[in-house]
């Protein structure tokens, strides 16, 4: 793969204008098909395999189609001392009905004062707007006349709030945040390489892939089902490891110039060396992103491998655009020193990496103890950790979408929020209305339920519908176990009547997710863990060291999981984030935070331990090779993972709580792995395994087929002339 990737290399800086322009054609060709594409579609509700989503095939079989139109849910508020029934706030009600009706893509406008919509204080009701097309098809005129109308009924005295998704504002994604990430990644590539060109080149080549990534997503949104989340999601990874990937190809240019390469060469040893250890990281990611496809969920599914295209692209881009843009310019990526005197301080100099690796050295079971105890520590409210799936609920006070949320909880009780859907499947009863019947008795009598609305039959009449108003609200602990306590019942109900029932309804379909995906995280973080120690294997022909990274990885991991909780679910530090209200996590966040996780650790173990054994190898004892290491990655690391926090921090900025948690969790989990795993746990366990951690046994030895991701058998074939102020170029 080495000399495969050495020759691609010194073909794209030889041919360096046709690789420019080949990507150039590739961003203008994706970019047109994103131009003429329909728009992305809404985020789907699909989740197969669980109860609720069954419930809603069956309701969608019996009742027909039950297209996901847009709603809008008003909600009227008297003012304070006064009834929403005195006769001026109903008449502005009851135009505002009127109004609202007569819209052309609105199929219907209830009037809360004959749908039984009013509080039982009488300050507060509420007019649900249906409309005949879903969300994305409103048109701006729809849209326009009915806050016309409410800005009317706000007019007559009233406070309108509006929930539902029909007149919601679309949250942004990173704004500005990520924009000043970007910046900070700027920066830390300054200080890094000491040159504009060198910093310049990593973000250029990052903001290309993603753009590449985005228009792709953009050009089969329609076809494929990928929403906006799932372009953001690509834009987060891609941004994150093209520029970490370009980084490393950079700098081990900029080291093979200083050891007397000419340009081409060292653009080839580069990419054959730095871009052997990228294809590996890379795919790393790959697999872990596309694995989420096993979980079973199309939501998780389509994030998965939406990201992982982006960072398939971030590969391909580091493998041919970066050699092609050094080959414009060989000389202004170097250091002011390199380009003024032929020479560099490299290698067996001290630096920063090398003094803290001998650090570690001195004290390998304190840093040991301080490591695992600390990341320990930090994963215990992980214990805790409550899923579901964050909703109006949760957005800041500022939206009117949660204010109309209070609203109604303060109305008409917080479990009004949440309804459950109860699906009776009455085709094997003999009197389905007796049937019916006696199954709403029985849920009625349950503890823990408000209301229960009359069941409403199919035109065949062997199918009921009937709603169910918890005493709890959607994320409460205690409407999860009034679900399984109607299921519960089920057993009884079906020997009694000859019917069964099945629960559905949004609140339902959390529950059964975060069930599913709970019960999936174990087994997927087992069979991540499993991969991360096979590669490694392979990579470094070892059997402690994959060993010992799978273990601090899954430190890192649980660490971050456990930050995740204390930050969004107990609120410790959550103001300072931008978190007004703290729930439930996200259901699918942390099987998704482990798969890329996992692929992030990994970049960053192969990066640094690959050039200790290089060292090892090469006849330095065990202790001096973790020094060489250091000594030669420490700096590009740490820049490396600076750059993939200030990214992923910048996502925290979103006005979406997914994103904003997931950004979060990404940041810590990076930062926990690089600076406490990478750089502290990793180089004290190596020091304390000593020559145990290269040993392999022969048999093993002799079938794990040869890699050589670090490229050592190319630079053996490949010495260097000693450097002097012609091979570099000055």
């Amino acid at each position: 793969m080495a000399t495969f990737l050495y020759r691609l290399g010194r073909l794209a800086y030889r041919r360096r204008w046709y690789a420019a322009l080949m990507w150039v054609a590739v961003l203008v060709a994706v970019g047109v098909g994103a131009a003429k594409a329909p728009a992305a579609p809404e985020e789907g509700t699909s989740m197969p395999g669980i109860e609720s989503q069954k419930a809603f095939d069956l309701l969608e079989a019996r009742f027909g189609s039950t297209a996901d139109t847009a709603t809008a849910r008003v909600v009227f508020i008297a003012p304070n001392g006064q009834k929403i029934t005195a006769s001026g706030h109903r008449a502005a009600i009851e135009k505002f009905v009127d109004e609202a009706a007569d819209g052309s893509q609105v199929a219907a406008a209830a009037d809360p004062f004959t749908a039984g919509a009013v509080s039982k204080d009488g300050t507060t009701a509420y007019s649900t707007v249906t409309f005949k097309v879903p969300e994305h098809d409103l048109t701006d005129a729809s849209k326009d006349r009915a806050e016309a109308a409410i800005e009317q009924v706000r007019h007559s005295g009233l406070t309108v709030e509006v929930g539902g998704d029909a007149l919601a504002a679309k949250p942004a994604a990173g704004g500005t945040a990520e924009a000043i990430g970007i910046g900070i990644a700027a920066v830390v590539l300054l200080i890094t390489f000491g040159s504009l060109a060198a910093a310049g080149l990593p973000l250029l080549t990052a903001v290309v892939g993603v753009g590449i990534s985005m228009a792709t997503i953009l050009a089969v949104s329609d076809a494929f089902g990928l929403t906006e989340t799932t372009g953001t999601l690509a834009t987060m990874l891609g941004l994150a490891c093209g520029i970490d990937y370009a980084m490393f190809v950079v700098s081990r240019y900029r080291e093979e110039r200083a050891k007397g390469h000419d340009p081409q060469e060292a653009a080839g040893l580069a990419v054959g060396t730095a871009g052997s250890a990228v294809v590996f990281a890379g795919l790393t990611v790959i697999i872990a992103l596309a694995g989420l496809a096993v979980v079973g969920i199309p939501m998780l599914t389509k994030m998965g491998l939406a990201a992982a295209g982006a960072v398939a692209i971030a590969v391909l881009i580091c493998l041919t655009l970066v050699p092609a843009i050094l080959g414009f310019w060989p000389q202004k990526v170097l250091s002011r020193l390199t380009r003024r005197t032929g020479r560099v301080k490299e290698g067996d100099v001290n630096n920063g990496g090398s003094r803290w690796a001998r650090l570690v050295l001195r004290r390998p079971v304190a840093v040991l103890l301080l490591s695992v105890v600390n990341l320990g520590a930090l994963a215990l409210p992980i214990m805790d950790m409550q899923l579901g799936m964050p909703g109006d609920d949760v957005k800041p006070t500022s939206s009117t979408e949660r204010r109309a949320y209070d609203a109604l909880a303060r109305g008409f009780g917080p479990g009004f929020n949440g309804p459950l859907m109860i699906v009776v499947d009455a085709r094997k009863a003999t009197d389905p209305k007796a049937a019916a019947e006696h199954i709403e008795n029985g849920i009625r009598n349950t503890s823990g339920v408000v209301s229960v609305s009359p069941a409403r039959f199919n035109e065949a009449g062997d199918t009921a519908l009937f709603s169910v108003v918890p005493a709890t609200g959607p994320s409460d602990e205690k409407t999860k176990d009034l679900v399984t306590a109607i299921r519960d019942e089920r057993s009884a109900v079906d020997a009694a009547t000859g019917a069964t029932y099945q629960v559905t309804g949004t609140t339902a379909v959390n529950i059964d997710v975060s069930e599913k995906v709970q019960a999936a995280l174990v087994p997927y973080l087992i069979v991540v863990v499993g991969l991360a120690f096979v590669l490694l294997l392979v990579v470094f022909r070892s059997l402690l060291v994959p060993l010992k990274a799978a273990l601090g990885f899954l430190l890192s991991v649980l660490a971050a999981l456990g930050s995740v909780v204390a930050v969004f679910q107990w609120g410790y530090g959550a103001k300072l984030l931008g978190v007004e209200e703290t729930g439930p996590i996200m259901n699918l966040m942390p099987i998704f935070l482990v798969g890329i996780v996992f692929g992030l650790a990994m970049d960053y173990e192969v990066f640094l331990v690959a050039r200790m054994r290089e060292a090892y190898v090469h006849g330095d004892p065990p202790g001096q090779a973790i020094v060489s290491g250091f000594r030669h990655s420490a700096r590009v690391v740490v820049a490396a993972a600076l750059i993939m926090i200030a990214v992923f921090s910048g996502f925290i900025g979103a006005g979406d709580s997914m994103i904003k948690m997931i950004g979060f969790g990404l940041a810590v989990a990076v930062l926990l792995d690089a600076f406490i795993i990478r750089m502290a746990f990793v180089p004290a366990v190596l020091a304390l395994l000593g020559r145990a951690a290269w040993w392999l046994p022969g048999w093993l030895d002799r079938i794990l087929p040869n890699i050589d991701v670090e490229g050592e058998g190319l630079t053996r074939t490949h010495t260097a002339p000693a450097p002097d102020r012609e091979a570099a170029g000055v």
